[in-house]
């Protein structure tokens, strides 16, 4: 009897492990030794049939290791998700850490030992990258402009470093268009004395804040025609606005692009949507702005450091501009004591500043989300999209 159970115990320790009874590695992947860093993503989630089996379940045996999930920080991620949209098939990647908002002071903890970190406007310097190494190998910026992040000590540490373009050029191009009309109709200033009785009292069927533009036939000029600037451009001649696109100081030189003086004397609308550069820091100063039309609007969706402010201020105190439309500050989000929000300066009604709403639509920032999750998809299969490394 006692040879018998014997003989079963030891049938029994031979047989193998359910896989169900198995223990598990969250997020983990099997693959062969020296494990690759980054080999395809193909290689990472979907193992070759008979050599590596399911995530999760164990290695296959001698020859292999496994590789545990890689490290995701989002960082600032609040604007573009409000706390509550997805980013589709981020977390099948690796572990996710969202930061909603943060401090510069805190960067180093918050991505201590990621291998991605996804950045909206946290600024991602040389010393911070060069503290994340060896461990980051990706930053991916889930805007346009990529000033945040020094490009030149990413390529010196060979870190990838991505973009989303074009993501908001009908979101951005519709607040800009915007802007224009409701500076020169005035729609506010309207809608506020009807709803203060102006027009119940008036002896008229109608009145008039001030003289009223028609656009068709005027002209606008565009600083930067990317996608966004292309936007706007098929906008206004749906409006049959007259387009120049104006040359941008630091911009390779084209034949269609009229020299900038030019266009500043004879547009009725300057709209900037150019990127920030060492060479368009501080763009519209005096010269500029004494160089536009008198009684021509300034629209800014682009950039806050392309304005000198104290020089547009000093250009509305003197009465040289018909009105500006800024979506961007230079610091935001502003001091309380920011003078362009002044509501009592004489100037007040002919400004407009909005807080930089014009990227953040439903459908942008779904875009956006979704093309952040590509770009690193692509990374991973090897791929070079939207790389600005």
């Amino acid at each position: 009897m006692i040879l018998f159970a014997a003989a079963v115990w030891g049938h029994w320790r031979k047989r193998p492990t359910p896989s169900s009874a198995r223990p598990k590695v969250r997020q983990s992947v099997c693959q062969p030794s020296p494990f690759l860093a980054y080999p395809p993503l193909s290689a990472r989630f979907r193992p070759a049939p008979g050599k590596a089996p399911v995530c999760g379940d164990w290695c296959p045996g001698p020859g292999y290791a496994m590789k545990e999930a890689m490290k995701i920080v989002l960082l600032d991620a609040f604007t573009a998700d409000q706390g509550r949209a997805p980013w589709p098939g981020l977390e099948d990647l690796g572990e996710v850490t969202n930061h909603p908002r943060v401090e510069a002071e805190n960067l180093h903890a918050l991505c201590k030992g990621a291998e991605v970190v996804i950045t909206n406007k946290a600024t991602i310097t040389a010393e911070l990258m060069q503290k994340l190494a060896p461990h980051l190998k990706y930053v991916g910026v889930s805007a346009t402009g990529t000033n945040i992040v020094d490009i030149e000590a990413a390529r010196r540490l060979g870190i990838a470093v991505t973009n989303v373009p074009g993501y908001s050029a009908p979101s951005v191009a519709q607040l800009t268009m915007a802007l224009i009309l409701s500076l020169s109709l005035d729609v506010s200033g309207h809608a506020s004395a009807v709803k203060g009785g102006a027009w119940a009292s008036c002896p008229d069927f109608c009145f008039f804040l001030r003289p009223l533009p028609e656009w068709a036939g005027k002209t606008l000029a565009i600083l930067g025609l990317g996608a966004i600037g292309s936007a706007v451009a098929r906008m206004a001649q749906a409006f049959d606005m007259r387009v120049l696109a104006a040359a941008v100081p630091g911009a390779p030189n084209k034949p269609d692009r009229v020299p900038l003086p030019q266009a500043l004397a004879e547009a009725d609308v300057v709209s900037l949507h150019c990127p920030l550069t060492p060479a368009t820091d501080r763009l519209v100063n005096k010269a500029f702005l004494d160089a536009m039309k008198p009684g021509a609007l300034l629209i800014n969706t682009s950039r806050g450091g392309l304005v000198d402010e104290t020089a547009l201020i000093n250009a509305l105190d003197e009465g040289h501009l018909g009105g500006v439309g800024l979506d961007v500050l230079s610091v935001e989000p502003p001091p309380p004591d920011h003078p362009l929000l002044n509501s009592h300066a004489p100037w007040a009604p002919r400004v407009i500043v909005t807080p930089h709403m014009g990227w953040g639509t439903e459908e942008a920032r779904t875009r956006l989300r979704a093309e952040v999750v590509t770009n690193i998809r692509a990374w991973l299969g090897g791929q070079r999209r939207n790389r600005v490394d």
